[in-house]
């Protein structure tokens, strides 16, 4: 690991541990060059995941616009903040462990609709509502009576 402030190559670890997410190792190093301490972050490299749309565009997956459309969803409605997060980040790691790198936006959506249901039943037809694009009070009614008859 390079020192950022003299260049030298050589340094060694002073402290590990776990950042607050999780997701990181934080290493304190020493420069053997110049006994300067630095801060190092260590996670695991991941691809990125491409998504592709209904009109066949393509953009880079952004967890936080799974987040925001579940939490629209839960406007008014019990369901935390933290559950929601927890959701977003487990929809994101089953992406990731698909090892797909490019995933079509209508399996995000169903992904999230499971999630929803498991959460919050209002916030799953709200959502739903949206995603499914309903024409008329019909195919709403159609929605309501499968998830109806799965419970």
């Amino acid at each position: 690991m390079k020192c950022p402030y003299c260049g030298d190559q050589e340094s060694k670890v002073v402290d590990s541990r776990h950042s607050d997410d999780g997701l990181s190792i934080r290493r304190r190093r020493e420069c053997l060059a110049c006994q300067r301490r630095f801060t190092t972050y260590e996670t695991v490299e991941s691809l990125p995941i491409i998504v592709v749309k209904k009109d066949g565009s393509r953009q880079a997956f952004n967890r936080n616009k799974v987040l925001n459309g579940m939490v629209r969803a839960c406007e008014k409605r019990p369901v935390t903040l933290a559950s929601l997060e927890n959701a977003a980040m487990e929809i994101e790691q089953t992406i990731q462990n698909s090892l797909e790198r490019e995933v079509r936006s209508d399996h995000i959506g169903e992904l999230v609709m499971e999630r929803l249901k498991k959460l919050d039943e209002v916030s799953y037809v709200r959502f739903a509502s949206v995603y499914r694009q309903f024409k008329d009070v019909h195919s709403f009614m159609d929605e309501l009576n499968k998830f109806l008859k799965e419970k």
